[in-house]
């Protein structure tokens, strides 16, 4: 009777999961990431057959583990994209914890696997690298710091992100992974800069990376090795740089041909960090110059939809990845044609590595929940929450 005569309270329909989901992720992004995945098991069908070949496994052995770890990566992918910005954060802190407790655990319990530097977990069925756990965990958690910095009772958020970073890239340089350290350097400048850090600060601490530089090269065989066969004029044609370079010249535009390609039996890591000279070298620079654009849309469209977000730590967070994963495929492609030293990092969805791929769903899958169309509201909304 009552509702006769006063009126029932509207019923709100929730939407569904799903459908909220695909309305409001970014469709270009993900079909990005499906298509390098797929440019993935196409290279590999090429790039690993040696590899299987001189381990005495079936043909297609690490083609179908890289399907089973990329098919766990894009689910794992999904699930954390469906996730709200304040879950992507807890779930980051935990990771993060997670990563560094195990990357501090590599110098009594890692491996090198003959390369020189200890960065891996071996339980012989596979293997684990915690650094590729901790990129995304690493940005969140500095996102989250800097971003509690600029509210009015916040806490030191932009020191303790430095000593952070700090303590990381010590760790890092440790096993060595020069490589990684970088990253997590390029990481931090990011957020930092968006946070609104100072370019004199900036300054000083490209500085000290120029003399950490200087310092590991006297100290460590490992790295000047690397760096001075980046700065030596000739390339020696036995090396992987060499069998790169000469694959990406024998490419030219069209390639060689599906499966015609030579490098793959020369170069020990053509699966994995020099992957990008087999597509090269059989597809040619069309191959090439396509995952380039791909790698592209799903920088730019992230950033651009982060632009309107009020959010400090979406925001933060958001640029973080965006650039961290961007930068990751620069830096491996840069490699393969000698604008870079040699690094050691694989090619994101593209590369073989369960760990990496793995590690680049999650890192995507973060990055597609914080770029999720969400309601802005009035910006004097944000000023009230302020106050």
């Amino acid at each position: 009777m009552t509702e006769m005569v006063y009126g029932s309270n509207p019923v709100r329909v929730s939407e569904p999961v799903l459908p909220r989901w695909w309305r409001t992720i970014d469709k270009w992004t993900l079909t990005s990431v499906f298509v390098l995945f797929g440019v993935g098991l196409l290279l590999g069908l090429a790039a690993s057959v040696p590899l299987a070949s001189r381990n005495g496994l079936e043909p297609f052995y690490y083609v179908q583990r890289q399907a089973f770890f990329g098919g766990i990566a894009l689910v794992v992918m999904i699930a954390i994209s469906m996730m709200p910005p304040d879950m992507v954060r807890r779930l980051g802190v935990m990771g993060f914890a997670v990563a560094m407790v195990a990357l501090m655990l590599l110098p009594v319990m890692g491996t090198d696997f003959g390369k020189g530097a200890v960065r891996w977990f071996s339980f012989g069925f596979a293997s684990i690298q915690p650094s590729e756990f901790l990129k995304p965990g690493f940005v969140i958690v500095v996102a989250w710091l800097i971003a509690a910095s600029q509210e009015l009772t916040g806490p030191p958020g932009k020191t303790l992100s430095f000593v952070l970073t700090v303590i990381v890239v010590g760790f890092l340089a440790m096993q060595p992974d020069f490589g990684q350290s970088a990253l997590v350097l390029f990481a931090w400048g990011v957020v930092y800069f968006i946070g609104g850090a100072p370019m004199l600060l900036i300054g000083v601490v490209a500085a000290l990376v120029a003399g950490g530089g200087l310092l590991f090269y006297e100290s460590s065989e490992h790295f000047a090795r690397r760096i001075d066969g980046f700065l030596s004029p000739d390339v020696d044609p036995r090396t992987q740089l060499g069998y790169a370079a000469n694959a990406i010249q024998e490419g030219g535009f069209f390639g060689v041909g599906v499966g015609e390609g030579q490098v793959k039996w020369s170069l020990p890591d053509a699966h994995t960090d020099f992957i990008i000279a087999v597509a090269a070298e059989e597809y040619g620079l069309l191959l090439v110059l396509g995952i380039l654009a791909l790698y592209g849309v799903i920088v730019v469209r992230s950033l651009a939809r982060l632009l309107p977000e009020r959010d400090p730590f979406a925001r933060l967070a958001g640029a973080g990845l965006a650039c961290v994963f961007g930068v990751q495929a620069m830096i491996n492609m840069g490699v393969a044609v000698r604008l870079l030293p040699a690094k050691g990092m694989t090619l994101p969805f593209v590369s073989y590595g369960g760990s990496s791929i793995i590690a680049a769903g999650i890192t995507m899958g973060m990055l597609l929940a914080l770029t999720r169309a969400r309601p802005r509201g009035q910006m004097s909304d944000v000023f009230r929450r302020g106050r």
